[in-house]
Parts: structure tokens; sequence; C-alpha cells
């Protein structure tokens, strides 16, 4: 049968619901308990009324038999349904049974107990439908895109999905878990900016009617958190949205959750130590081990991680000085690696193509550190090298795993660097950051000294071995309509 048959002849069976005087759409349910807690409490639930609710997953019909599998977020029971007197109003039972699909949500109410095979049964002759499914579910739901469209439809026929969902979930309760017991207070700044920045990214443009005038939306979470430290914070963090108008990837979305976070009178050492710390922790609560095997690695998150210095990493594997760059040599080493670039591409970006060849062979976990200064605007110089930023990024199973730094709170050193960042911008780059003045404001006003960090959702991707699109509940695709 077609779907429109299907769908045809539930519509039939939904008139003649409605003609027996039954609402299929009732507004309440009389559920008082889960089928985990009969399944899994069966020596203290047998012999109890209870009532239980979910999704008809299977009918199976002899004669005056019925045996109906039932299905709650929390799991799957058998419902005993045995032909016995006049079917009481509002209900269904063995006879109105033909009236009920796979799919349909219902009501059972009855004695816990089990099977003459054994298995654990709500014995229930009657039935309330709650509500008529016009679709029937597929047994096998495989197409991707298909999946990615009807997400509801896939969690339901690969029950897998939506439990990837729930360890996500427990990765950022996990996240605030930790930072919430290390003195850090969760702020949720703005989404919409008049100037956007923290990262090299094109933002997504929008309109607000009410000012007429148009924003950004955000493309990190970095200023107006650091604006808090400007009024008296000391630890805050936020998790939320950003968006990046990019391409979509294994490893990128451009809609996507992060999480940054900031603490005053801290740099990037104790921000090494806690945010090994907090990654760690994370793990372990979302997945209960902190032994992966991701993207060909086998990676053990359980030691104290190296520190390795970018500039050594590009001079050692490909003769890179990152302080003296050559762009003819840069070209030369993308192009015998077969990465295709402008051949307007600052020095910068090509310099950081050059180390990405480097971290897609890196299993980690280490601490890449010492980043340019021409490749990290925001972050503060090293005391010991005014070329290199105190800047860390923890390397694991061939990704960058976070972003943090001693932050900048020079305000004429901050100012200098947008307005180098804006010179790029004005000649072409989008990716640039823009000169936001009101930053600069906030600095010659005084913010203390700090550590900040980010990571985002790839993380969970890259540890829970899926690619991006795998793990968010509904990712964004190309319209289409039936």
């Amino acid at each position: 049968m077609l779907l429109e048959d299907y769908r045809n002849e539930r519509l039939r069976k939904l008139e003649e619901i409605r003609a027996r005087g039954i609402d299929p759409y009732p507004a309440k349910s009389n559920r008082n308990c889960k089928i985990f807690d009969v399944v899994n409490h069966f020596d203290e639930k047998k012999g109890q009324e209870v009532v239980v609710a979910g999704r008809i997953v299977a009918i199976r019909s002899f004669g005056k038999l019925v045996f109906l599998k039932l299905r709650d977020y929390t799991g799957e029971v058998q419902i005993f349904m045995k032909a016995e007197g006049e079917t009481p109003e509002g209900l269904f039972g063995v006879k109105e049974i033909k009236l009920l699909d796979i799919g349909d949500f219902i009501e059972a109410k009855g004695i816990v107990e089990k099977s003459q095979t054994g298995e654990i049964s709500v014995f229930a002759n009657f039935v309330r439908l709650l509500t008529k499914s016009l679709r029937p579910l597929p047994e096998k739901f495989t197409n991707k895109e298909e999946r990615y469209r009807r997400r509801y439809v896939d969690m339901n026929v690969n029950p897998e999905v939506r439990e990837r969902l729930v360890r996500r979930s427990k990765f950022w309760q996990a996240t605030r878990d930790f930072m919430n017991a290390h003195g850090f207070i969760e702020i949720n700044i703005p989404v919409l900016e008049h100037t956007t920045g923290g990262a090299d990214a094109t933002p997504f443009t929008t309109h607000m009617n009410a000012l007429d005038e148009d924003f950004y939306l955000r493309i990190s979470h970095e200023l107006p958190l650091k604006r808090l430290l400007g009024g008296g914070f000391e630890k805050v963090y936020d998790i939320g949205p950003r968006f990046r108008n990019e391409g979509v990837d294994d490893e990128h979305l451009p809609e996507h959750i992060a999480f940054e976070s900031y603490a005053a009178y801290e740099n990037y050492e104790d921000g090494m130590k806690l945010y090994e710390e907090m990654i760690k922790y994370v793990a372990k609560e979302t997945w209960g081990t902190l032994k992966f095997h991701v993207g060909g690695f086998d990676i053990d998150l359980d030691c104290e991680w190296p520190r390795i210095k970018y500039a050594d990493l590009l001079l050692d594997k490909f003769g890179v000085d990152v302080f003296n760059p050559d762009r003819e040599q840069l070209f030369k080493v993308l192009k015998e690696n077969s990465v295709e670039v402008d051949p307007k591409m600052t020095t910068p970006h090509l310099i950081d193509h050059v180390w990405k060849l480097i971290r897609k062979t890196s299993a980690g976990p280490y601490w890449l550190i010492e980043e340019p200064l021409s490749l990290s605007p925001l972050a503060k110089k090293s005391a010991d090298n005014p070329l290199v930023t105190e800047r860390f990024h923890p390397i694991i199973a061939g990704s960058e795993m976070g972003n943090g730094f001693s932050e900048l709170n020079d305000p004429l050193d901050q100012l200098g660097r947008f307005e180098e960042q804006q010179a790029a911008r004005d000649a072409g780059d989008e990716e640039a950051q823009m000169l936001d003045r009101d930053f600069v404001e906030m600095l010659e006003y005084g913010m203390p000294p700090a550590c900040g960090w980010g990571n985002s959702e790839r993380n969970f991707w890259l540890l829970e071995g899926v690619p991006g699109r795998e793990a968010v509940p509904f990712p964004t695709m190309k319209r289409q309509e039936q």
C-alpha cells in the first residue's frame, strides 16, 4: 500500500471513532505509572492496578485475545486483553481493536501480572485512545536525508538517536555542574549584537523592526562575558547557541551550542589545569569512561596532558618559521598536501591551514600553547616572548577541543589589534573581526587580568563518534515541502 492509502484508511477509522462519540484526541491522560516501574519493580507492582500510557508498537490478535506492545519514554510492556462483556462507553475492547493501529497512543488500566509465557504484562481488557495517528511509522528508516528531515520518525524507529540526545543533555549538565562547583555563575548574554566578534567567522545578519536597525547573530559569547568582568563579576560562563554563516560538514554546523567562561585573576596556566579537569569530569559523567576510540585514534584522557609549542610543531613537521613566514613555502606545503586555498588568503590563515595538517594526525591529548600573536587578536602576549600569546588548545583525536587564553586587557593594545583586523575585513576578509569600540571603552574603564575558555558541542560529537548532524535534534536542511 502507498502512504496515501494507509492514511486514507486511518482517516476512515478516525471518522468511525468520532461517530461513536469518542474524542480521539482528549486533553487528559490518567497515567499513574511509568512502564519502567512496571517492568523493573515487578515484585512491588505485582497484583496492583496501574494506568500506563504510551504508543502502540505491536498488535497481535488471536480471536478473543489481543496482545499489544506499549512503549513510553522509559520502556515497553505487554498489554494483555481478553474479550469480556460489553465495552464501556469511550473505551476499546477486543471487538473494537480493529479501529486502533500501530503508532496510536493509548492508556491501559489493569493488573500487573505475568502471562503464561512469563512475560510481565498489564492485564487490561479495555484501553482508552489518547491520540489517533494518521501516518504509519516505517519498520526501517535509514535514508540519511529523510532521517534528518523527520527526526521525530527517526527517534521512534531508531531509538539510539534519542539516547544520544540524552547523553548530549548529560554533557551540558555535567559542564554546568562542574563550573557551578568551582564558583562560576551562569549569565545568559544577548544573541543579537550591533558588532559581533570573539572569533574569525562570517556572521548572520538580521533586522530589528522596533529599532529599524540591522543586527548580527553572535558568533561567540566572548566580548559580552568579558564586559561582565569589567562590571565586577569574577567568574562567569554561558551555555547557548551561536551562529556562524559557514559550510556544513562533520565538524561544523552554522547553528550549534557553545560554552564560554571567564575567570578574573587567573591566567592560562590556571586555565589549563581547570579545563583539563573539566573535560575529564564531563567525559566521565557523560560516557562513564575516559577511554575512547574515535576517528581511528585510541584516546586515553586519564593522564597529565603534555604541553607543546605551536612554533615548534610547524618547524619540526614542515620547516615553517611562523615568526618569519614565507608565503611561497606555505602555498607549496599546502599544495603538496592537496589543500587548495585562495591566492589572496592572508598569511595568518595560510599558517592556520598548515597547522591543521598537523592537527588532523594528532591523537593527543596534549595542550597546544603559545600561538603566534597574528593568530590571536584577543589573547595576551607572553611575557617571555612578545611574538606569541598565552593561548592554549586541547588537541584530542585530530581536533581542537577548546580554546583558551590569558585575556588581553590593555585597551590600547586591543584597539591596535582590532584596527588590524578591521583593515583585513575592509580588504575583503569577511571572517576578520570587527572593530568594537564599545569593548575598547570598557577596557579603558578597567578589566582585571583573567583567563577565558570556550568549547562547543563539537566535543560531544567527537567523543560520541558521530558527525554533527547526527548529534543534534533537528539539523538545518534546505527547505523541502510535500
